[in-house]
């Protein structure tokens, strides 16, 4: 199975900066790190060198993780698509049918930007995947681990 990583241009454009940052500017950080802590003797006793070693693990796992990320990035133009279906950067309104309550809009986004204390809901999340293809006042259900919860769709806007 292909792994693709959908994003907009503007996360995209992100993501390539902070590699760019972390490959030129905090690679040299880590690397004095390294050499300033190795001037503190002994190697083996030495929480410097093992703090700034251990730096340079994260450094280096972060670089691989952005260069897989921008290498099956699926970049999303989220002008297009008809805006009476949900897609990738719609912003929805829905109404939890049980209570009868409209909840505040969310705006669906690919997995590497969600963030749902901003409500950015990713696509591959249960609600995202049962917003995803429907339209004004369709009923859409999300598995949730209490059970169903069940919403209509008030407004789709792009």
């Amino acid at each position: 199975m292909k792994i693709e990583y959908k994003m907009s241009g503007e996360r995209h454009q992100e993501l390539k900066d902070e590699l760019t940052y972390l490959k030129t500017v905090r690679e040299k950080e880590v690397a004095e790190l390294i050499k300033e802590a190795r001037g503190f003797g002994d190697l083996s006793e030495n929480s410097e060198y093992d703090e700034a070693k251990n730096e340079q693990g994260k450094l280096y796992s972060r670089i691989a993780e952005l260069e897989d990320i921008l290498l099956h990035a699926v970049i999303i133009n989220e002008s297009d698509g008809v805006g009476s279906t949900v897609t990738i950067g719609s912003r929805v309104t829905v109404e939890d049918i049980a209570k009868g309550r409209q909840l505040p809009e969310y705006k669906v986004v690919g997995s590497q930007e969600a963030d749902p204390m901003h409500r950015a809901v990713s696509e591959d999340s249960p609600f995202g995947r049962a917003l995803m293809g429907a339209k004004e006042g369709d009923e859409v259900v999300v598995e949730a681990p209490m059970g169903e919860i069940r919403y209509r769709v008030v407004k789709i806007e792009r």
